[in-house]
């Protein structure tokens, strides 16, 4: 098992920034890709950035290319993103996951409990 604790967010004004946090505990060395996914409200959750644990090989949605940044940190078992520029429509829950065997995607086996972000104008 794996478990993700997610933290950093928050409300900010559009144009600022934020940095997410997911610390992953437990058979962390099963782990494959971890990454980011967003729900906002009346909408389907859509991924956001993944980045392979062993190599650091990343992979972000295009609209966040440019703007949010996922980096690891292996010693803390700790993943980030960097969200620089933010809009209002980035506004919503930033869940962690991830996954033993391929990308992150909305079927990864492992989930935090999510963290609240939002830009208002």
């Amino acid at each position: 098992q794996v478990q993700l604790v997610e933290s950093g967010g928050g409300l900010v004004q559009a144009g600022g920034s934020l940095r997410l946090s997911c610390i992953a505990s437990g058979r962390t060395s099963s782990v494959y890709t971890v990454g980011w996914f967003r729900q906002a409200p009346g909408k389907e959750r859509e991924f956001v950035a993944g980045i392979r644990w062993n190599d650091g090989n990343k992979y972000y949605a295009d609209s966040v290319k440019g703007r949010f940044t996922i980096s690891r940190d292996n010693a803390k078992n700790t993943v980030y993103l960097q969200m620089n520029s933010l809009m209002p429509e980035d506004t919503a829950v930033y869940y962690c996951a991830a996954d033993k065997w391929r990308l992150v995607n909305s079927r990864s086996e492992y989930w935090g409990q999510g963290t609240q972000v939002t830009v208002f104008s």
